[in-house]
This record gives C-alpha cells, sequence and structure tokens, in this order.
C-alpha cells in the first residue's frame, strides 16, 4: 500500500490540515493518509502543548467517518524518547513491511530538513510530499540534496497543489485566550470539545 505520514502537534487539528491531507492523498495516489500526532516533539520541548489525549481526541472527531482514507496512528505514544520522525518512519517500515511510505512536509520544513535527526536515512526511508506555504518558495529536489551533501536522485519529491489557506494552531489558540471565534478554521467537533474541554485558557 502507498501510505502517507502527516506529523504534528495538532495541537489544534484546523481545517487546513485536512484540506491538505485529502489533497495529498488524491495527488499523491494513496491509498490511506495516516495523522501521527508528536507525543514529545524535539522542537517544542520548551512549549506548553496540550495532552497527548486530548490532541487525538481532536483528530478523531475532524476524522469520523473518513476511516477508508484516514487514520490516528499513535506509534509516537509507544516509543520512548523524543518524537523524531526518522526513528518514527523506521518503527512503521518495520510494523508495516511491504508498504511505500511518503512524507507530507509543508514547503516552510523544507530548508530545515538538513538539521534534522538523520536527514539522510529519512530520505531513504520515505518519499516527500510538499505542500507549498504562504511566505515559502518551493525547494528543488537538487535544491534539497545539496543541502543535505547526497544526489538528486536519492531525493524522492512531489509537490503538491493546495489552496495557500493561512491557518496556524498557533493563532487558533490565542484566539481562543481572547475568546474570539475559531468558527469554520476548525471542525464544528474540535470546536465543541476545546469549549467543553476548556482547552487554551
Amino acid at each position: 500500500m502507498r501510505i502517507g505520514i502527516f506529523g504534528g502537534t495538532f495541537d489544534p487539528v484546523h481545517t487546513g490540515h485536512l484540506i491538505m491531507a485529502e489533497l495529498a492523498r488524491e495527488q499523491g495516489r494513496l491509498d490511506q493518509l495516516w495523522f501521527v500526532p508528536s507525543y514529545k516533539p524535539p522542537h517544542k520541548q520548551e512549549q506548553e502543548i496540550a495532552p497527548f489525549d486530548r490532541r487525538v481526541d481532536m483528530l478523531n472527531f475532524a476524522l469520523a467517518g473518513q476511516e477508508e482514507k484516514f487514520r490516528v496512528d499513535l506509534i509516537e505514544q509507544q516509543r520512548p524518547g523524543l518524537s523524531y520522525t526518522t526513528d518514527t518512519l523506521a518503527a512503521l517500515h518495520e510494523q508495516h513491511p511491504g508498504n511505500e511510505w511518503f512524507l507530507l512536509l509543508g514547503a516552510d520544513c523544507l530548508p530545515d530538513l538538513p538539521k534534522w535527526h538523520e536527514p539522510k536515512a529519512l530520505l531513504k526511508q520515505a518519499a516527500l510530499l510538499t505542500v507549498a506555504r504562504p511566505g515559502h518558495t518551493q525547494m528543488t529536489a537538487e535544491q534539497l540534496a545539496a543541502s543535505i551533501g547526497i544526489t538528486p536522485e536519492e531525493v524522492r519529491l512531489q509537490a503538491v497543489q493546495v489552496p495557500l489557506i493561512d491557518i496556524s494552531s498557533r493563532d487558533l489558540r490565542r484566539r481562543v485566550r481572547e475568546d474570539r471565534s475559531i468558527m469554520y478554521q476548525v471542525p464544528r467537533a474540535v470546536e465543541v470539545y476545546i469549549r467543553e474541554r476548556k482547552l487554551y485558557r
């Protein structure tokens, strides 16, 4: 099977995430796309984030009824230590041999990829589906390969065309703290869950 991996904190998951996921699934000809919430994101150790189970609940509400296309995978909760993407991909290869893996990334992440944990190993484990982000240009396979020190042939990269929707989880958390509307920026069930659980206040 061709499986896409969409990792992140999803704090909270929002409409932009869902549109990106569906278009990546379609354009990448994926059999399924798996949302993989970070358990201990290494780049957010100093940042307060919602508990893992709350973020998983919001993903499950957002994806309800779409089980053929999407699923939430809790693999990063099951592994000790920080949630490095390379380690997650290695574990997925071990648990689900025979699948072809694709990693969904925003174009804003690509320039930082050489600084990630074992980027060369990551590129051997998965092809990249990259999504344009407002204010960021799309790197080519040649540019990414040069920045990591590998040949362009070692980079499997496909650009996914999506509308430039400028919604961020950070802004949504701020809006909730300020008692402002997040209607239509998150699925209705997620909006209700945030209010009932008093998240981000």
